[in-house]
């Protein structure tokens, strides 16, 4: 069993992780109570994905992600796990006006929500947008592979990088990202097989999200994990607890106490204040 982190991850113990061929886990949080028992778990990395788009606001795609929005959740999820290493993901919104709106937002994830680096969808031409958020201070992580931002439906996603010469082009812009100073990589629904090709380009951690077992860490959606999700969860995905059908089950018990009867019981009830006995029967 992980102990809970009882002191803050940075960027150099995850490099140490990686130099010691030691995997590390991520995690989705979108709220307080789930990084709180990320914490508790002992989760060294916490991503706040704009999958939240799909997750909690039951969108078709990412794009609708709300900057504001995002920002305010990621400040929840610092609160909640003061001491993960928090990764806070660039909305579609905050990525299509422009470099100077792209940095801003960047600094305010980090400046307003604490994260510790943010995340964005990159290609080969990002490389200076990569280069201008690392002068301006906000370490970034490059998500390269399937990216869902450019994708209107769920039904659009699929792998990336299953030909030789794609995962020739896929390490070349990793390798381009990495010199442009990106601190780590995501590679996102690619075979393992891109995945090695990656991490023999570069010397920054990379993650993998769907990516075969080669990478340094691993990331998946906690809702998926936990059987929360409204849809098939990707094939990649270790289902390891299945809480949406236990709600369901106890909002149906809710449901039927109530109309029996049966709730509220004596012990959900307020008693009145004991009054004081009346003076005038007093001896």
């Amino acid at each position: 069993m992980s102990p809970a982190l009882d002191h803050p991850v940075r960027l150099s113990d995850l490099r140490r992780l990686k130099a010691e061929g030691r995997k590390f886990a991520m995690l989705t949080a979108y709220d307080y109570p789930t990084a709180a028992a990320a914490q508790a778990a002992g989760v060294p990395v916490l991503l706040v994905g704009d999958s939240l788009g799909c997750v909690l606001l039951g969108h078709e795609n990412t794009r609708g992600v709300p900057l504001e929005l995002i920002l305010t959740l990621t400040e929840a999820v610092r609160r909640g796990a003061p001491n993960a290493f928090l990764i806070g993901d660039m909305p579609y919104q905050a990525m299509n006006g422009g470099e100077a709106r792209a940095v801003s937002a960047a600094q305010r994830f980090r400046d307003e929500a604490g994260c510790d680096a943010v995340k964005f969808e990159a290609q080969r031409a990002d490389a200076a947008l990569v280069r201008e958020m690392t002068r301006a201070g906000v370490p970034v992580v490059a998500h390269l592979g399937l990216r869902p931002q450019t994708i209107d439906s769920p039904d659009g996603y699929r792998a990336q990088a299953r030909a030789p010469e794609e995962v020739e082009a896929l390490a070349d812009d990793a390798r381009l990202l990495a010199a442009a100073g990106a601190v780590m990589l995501l590679l996102e629904a690619v075979p393992n097989e891109a995945s090695r090709a990656v991490l023999s380009a570069v010397d920054v951690p990379v993650i993998g999200c769907g990516a075969g077992p080669a990478c340094d860490g691993h990331v998946v959606v906690t809702h998926d994990m936990l059987g929360l999700s409204t849809i098939r969860p990707p094939r990649f995905v270790p289902v390891l607890a299945d809480l949406g059908q236990r709600m369901i089950a106890a909002m149906r018990e809710y449901v039927a106490a109530i109309e029996s009867g049966r709730y509220p019981a004596p012990q959900h009830v307020y008693g009145m204040h004991k009054q004081p006995a009346d003076a005038s029967t007093k001896s």
